[in-house]
């Protein structure tokens, strides 16, 4: 749709959040006859979109966005050339018709504050995240932001916040959420037709390792933005080693937080608790990472399996047991699942994201809460940085998902949050 078009609907739909507020009743849906004389989306009248971040997921995402319904026409990255790598792989590939068209920025605020865009997809590393999605809202644009959503807790609160606000729509990237047979599986646990749960499996997945006092410098290459590329982390010199952030706590935690995302929102979602968390964990066995949790339903989960459901987790309940995983579903006995759905077709190796790109683009219309929504995403996330904490003390911990606070415990309090550099600051909301 054109950016003209899209501005003014979002203007109404936020008159629309007034009104609906003061009791008046408001559409929840905008007609597709709204957006193109015909009914249908033109070549102009689809959902413009900026990408920011280029790298490996970006680039899957990209070739996944529905053609009919939005096209992408801005890029953005702190790191020239790998943006222009991305574009040309893109063009080679001639999956997307207007690449030679795209608009290449060097930041996130410099493409907001350029491009007419509808929302923004935001794929950067972990600890820039936040930052990137809020000046997105800021900007009045509805945001899809990859999975880790944030590197500590309280930064997940200050998010929601922004996006509540501004009434904005943030779909985050735990795409399982709009899997047929992950719905199905998490609601059969959910609604008790497996009986009560006695207790749930999920892997304890590695954590990652403090950055070393002194890794050393190398020469960053010239058209890296290495100040920005660090976001409100702590600056460090250029090493080619802090490029796989991944592995470093000061930028992410491994795989607590990559998968890990993924299998404890499954596990959160089907014991009933996507918009809470734990009330209690603690080490299973000294120095293996492996933790047990306690929700305040009385629900037990023990991150003790070596090998399993990365993308989920084992419910044993009383009628038998569910492995859910990503667009998979094992049962004992199979009959459990015998009403369960097809799943979904993949579009890449081991990976689907369509169906969630489409739930997320029919809420920028609808103004409903998405699949993922932000508070989900930031749910999620938080009982990963819990379990890194638990890790790190090494002890027993009590928290209050309603305060989001630790109970009695004040280093424990202290690691809720972290210092941001100067520059990297939360923007006024």
């Amino acid at each position: 749709m054109s950016a003209k078009i899209f501005t003014s609907r979002r203007s109404f739909l936020k008159q629309s959040a007034t009104l609906a507020a003061m009791g008046v009743a408001v559409p929840t849906l905008i007609p597709r006859t709204a957006l193109a004389q015909n009914g249908s989306a033109g070549a102009n009248d689809r959902i413009l979109v900026g990408f920011v971040g280029t790298g490996g997921r970006a680039r899957q995402l990209m070739s996944h966005i529905p053609k009919e319904r939005a096209r992408i026409v801005a890029v953005s990255d702190l790191w020239r050339g790998k943006m222009e790598g991305a574009v040309k792989e893109k063009k080679e590939q001639g999956e997307i018709g207007n690449v030679d068209q795209w608009k290449l920025y060097n930041s996130d605020q410099e493409m907001y504050d350029h491009e007419k865009l509808d929302c923004a997809f935001v794929i950067t590393q972990d600890f820039c995240r936040t930052l990137c999605a809020m000046r997105a809202v800021l900007t009045g644009l509805d945001v899809y932001a990859e999975k880790a959503l944030t590197t500590y807790i309280s930064e997940g609160r200050v998010l929601v916040n922004c996006v509540r606000k501004h009434n904005q729509i943030l779909q985050v990237g735990s795409q399982q959420r709009s899997m047929r047979l992950n719905h199905y599986g998490c609601a059969l646990v959910r609604e008790k037709k497996l009986g009560a749960i006695r207790v749930v499996q999920a892997c304890h997945y590695p954590g990652g390792r403090h950055i070393p006092d002194d890794p050393g410098e190398e020469t960053c290459p010239g058209d890296l933005n290495w100040n920005a590329w660090q976001g409100p982390t702590e600056y460090r010199k250029f090493h080619g080693s802090l490029l796989g952030w991944m592995q470093w706590k000061e930028y992410a935690n491994g795989e607590m937080t990559n998968w890990g995302a993924h299998g404890i929102d499954q596990v959160q979602w089907a014991v009933g608790a996507s918009q809470s968390g734990p009330v209690e964990l603690w080490p299973l066995e000294e120095g293996n990472g492996k933790i047990g949790m306690k929700y305040a339903n009385g629900v037990t989960v023990r991150l003790d399996l070596d090998h399993g459901p990365m993308g989920g987790a084992i419910f044993r309940c009383e009628k038998g047991n569910l492995e859910i995983n990503r667009n998979n579903l094992k049962a004992n006995p199979e009959n459990l699942i015998k009403d369960a759905p097809e799943a979904d077709p993949p579009e890449g190796p081991t990976w689907i994201a369509r169906p969630h790109i489409e739930n997320f683009f029919d809420c920028m219309i609808s103004r409903k809460r998405p699949n993922a929504d932000v508070e989900i995403g930031h749910r999620s996330i938080s009982t990963c940085h819990l379990i890194g904490i638990t890790r790190d003390l090494n002890r027993r911990l009590k928290w209050d998902p309603d305060k989001e606070q630790f109970l009695g415990d004040e280093e424990a309090a202290k690691m809720v949050s972290r210092p941001r550099r100067k520059g990297f600051e939360f923007p006024e909301t």
